[in-house]
C-alpha cells in the first residue's frame, strides 16, 4: 500500500523559518531509517505558497492565483511516499517521526490510489 505523508504548514515555515541543525539532523536520521526500511520511496520539503502559483480552472479559462495562499493550516510544507503494509503500518512510522516543525505541528496520512481500486 502506498501512501502519502503530507506534513502540514507552519506559520514558521509560511515565513520560510528553516528547521534548526537539531531537527534537520534528526530528520535525516528518521529518513535514513525508512530508506533501510525499504519504506521510504520519495520525498521533500516544499517552500513557503509565497514562492508558488495556483491554477483556478473554469472550464476552458484558466485564472493564475500568485500565493501566499491564505490558511495557512490547510497548506503542506512537505511530503513522503512510503510503501507500507497498512495504515497501522504508516501510523507507526508517523509515530516515531520527529516533530517536523519547531512547534505544534500536525502530519496527515494519505491512501493513493492503486490499479487495483480502479477494476
Amino acid at each position: 500500500m502506498r501512501v502519502m505523508v503530507l506534513v502540514k504548514a507552519t506559520r514558521e515555515s509560511e515565513a520560510g523559518q528553516m528547521p534548526s541543525a537539531e531537527l534537520l539532523e534528526a530528520m535525516d536520521a528518521f529518513n535514513k531509517e525508512l530508506s533501510v526500511a525499504g519504506i521510504m520511496l520519495a520525498g521533500d520539503g516544499l517552500k513557503p505558497s509565497s514562492a508558488g502559483k495556483r491554477i483556478a480552472f473554469d472550464g476552458a479559462d484558466r485564472t493564475i492565483i500568485d500565493g501566499p495562499f491564505p490558511a495557512t493550516n490547510e497548506l503542506v510544507a512537505g511530503f513522503w511516499i512510503w510503501d507500507v503494509k497498512d495504515m497501522n503500518e504508516a501510523l507507526e512510522w508517523v509515530k516515531r517521526c520527529p516533530n517536523p516543525m519547531p512547534g505544534p505541528s500536525e502530519i496527515e496520512i494519505r491512501p493513493l490510489y492503486e490499479m487495483e481500486d480502479f477494476q
